[in-house]
């Protein structure tokens, strides 16, 4: 069990409940895993704030925005107080990446109807950003470098 573990953090960060339902769909029983994931975690081999740490900033990259980010984090069982500071201390430059992810899907884009506009809105809603943010990329009022 401890060998599937070990495989399972080496390919890519997991968190807790991610690696608990691993081992449990294996057949190994739960307070056998929870024993091993707690023994992980003291050798710092396994850190839930080390993966939400890696899986915002690779969401970020991949055009995501924070509301989106967090929800994801929240279905993979990551406490919503360990959410919050992650998110908090990130380095990202959100208005900036909303900017690329509707750059990147609509170009240089001047229409400005109605249509086109709500195109873009929905959009960047469904990327996980804020209206605050959304507005700001509308508006032109955040152009890239």
């Amino acid at each position: 069990m401890r060998a599937q573990a070990l495989a399972a953090l080496a390919r890519r960060e997991h968190s807790r409940q991610e690696l608990q339902r691993k081992l449990k769909v294996r057949g190994h029983p739960e307070e056998d895993i929870s024993a091993l994931i707690d023994d992980l975690a003291v050798q710092r081999l396994q850190s839930d704030e080390r993966y939400v740490e890696v899986y915002i900033r690779s969401r970020a990259e991949r055009g995501y925005g924070p509301q989106r980010i967090a929800q994801e984090l929240k279905q993979r069982g990551v406490e919503a107080a360990l959410i919050k500071a992650a998110m908090d201390d990130a380095e990202c430059d959100w208005l900036s990446l909303a900017a690329r992810a509707d750059r990147k899907k609509f170009g240089s884009s001047t229409d400005r109807s109605a249509l086109a506009l709500a195109k873009r809105r929905r959009h960047l809603e469904y990327r996980g950003y804020p209206p605050d943010q959304i507005k700001s990329v509308l508006n032109g009022e955040h152009e890239l470098d």
